[in-house]
């Protein structure tokens, strides 16, 4: 059984940001405790509908890729903090480990470096109506889920909870943070996804599209931070039924949003509840990229 959490049980550390899914609270000046909980978002709306477990997965699957992708770019786990210590009940820390990260405070970039490989959501969209993908040209007569005659880099900026993120080109980026290190997290991005599209590819899965975000420590030091490479931040595809032409089957919310696009609801809180066969799909379809990414099964999701 998963062991439940509310942000209410974290009584000894402050509150200092709460996201979609990710309740962040200070650990003295320099490091974070970050707890996933099991809250669902979709178009960057919370909704009242939770996916037990998927606190505990994301984090996991966060932590297999920030050890997997470690020689690219540091990260921002905290290996020298112990949780029980932290928050000085034992039984708590016991409860809460499988969903949380003692994270480094870094400063973070105002930027979401998303990743596309494939042409999906809101690209295919943006393709259809101007022929190019967030005002980067692309070939004439490209269907749905068409892999992309290269990997692009389509940043965004970063929208507070209920607000919308909206895509932006490389040279405001550029604007925001300067040329070197605009470069920089762009360069750092097509690596990673390079990487983890590989990894995946190998276990029969593409990985369509997907988003980083990083920080800076006190040194100017790059890091990627947050999560990394779960099926909240990407989209992963079984390659046995990848068929160009329609959207494929995911391992990850994308039946939700499908199914949020059939309703008549403007993408603003508060978000309409989901029917419970859809969230069990979506469990499932979490508990998937587990056990193809790894290759085992995750202690207590059997």
């Amino acid at each position: 059984m998963h062991a439940p959490y509310d942000t209410a049980m974290i009584t000894t550390l402050p509150l200092v940001h709460q996201g979609k899914v990710r309740d962040c609270f200070a650990v003295g000046e320099d490091h974070l405790l970050m707890v996933a909980s099991d809250r669902l978002s979709a178009f960057d709306v919370v909704l009242p509908d939770p996916i037990p477990g998927k606190g505990e997965m994301l984090t996991h699957i966060s932590r297999f890729w920030f050890e997997l992708l470690g020689d690219i770019v540091p990260n921002h786990l905290a290996h020298d903090l112990d949780l029980a210590e932290v928050l000085g009940d034992a039984e708590l820390a016991a409860r809460l480990a499988p969903r949380s990260m003692l994270v480094k405070r870094l400063q973070a970039l105002p930027v979401e470096a998303i990743v596309r490989g494939y042409l999906i959501g809101s690209g295919w969209k943006d393709y259809r109506a101007t022929g190019a993908l967030c005002g980067i040209p692309l070939p004439e007569g490209l269907r749905q889920a068409d892999r992309l005659p290269e990997v692009l880099f389509t940043p965004s900026t970063k929208a507070a909870v209920g607000d919308h993120d909206e895509n932006v080109s490389f040279e405001h980026i550029v604007s925001l943070v300067g040329e070197e290190r605009a470069n920089e997290v762009r360069d750092v991005s097509l690596r990673l996804y390079d990487t983890a599209a590989r990894h995946a590819e190998a276990r029969g899965v593409i990985i369509a599209d997907t988003k980083f975000e990083f920080g800076l420590d006190a040194n100017g030091v790059l890091h990627v931070m947050d999560e990394v490479l779960t099926p909240d931040s990407s989209r992963y595809w079984p390659a046995d039924a990848y068929a160009p032409g329609t959207s494929p089957p995911s391992f990850d919310k994308q039946i939700i949003r499908d199914y949020l696009e059939t309703l008549d609801w403007d993408k603003t809180p508060p978000g309409p509840s989901v029917p419970a066969e859809l969230i069990e799909h979506t469990r499932q379809q979490y508990e998937k990229v587990v056990q193809l990414m790894e290759g085992q099964v995750m202690e207590g999701l059997a």
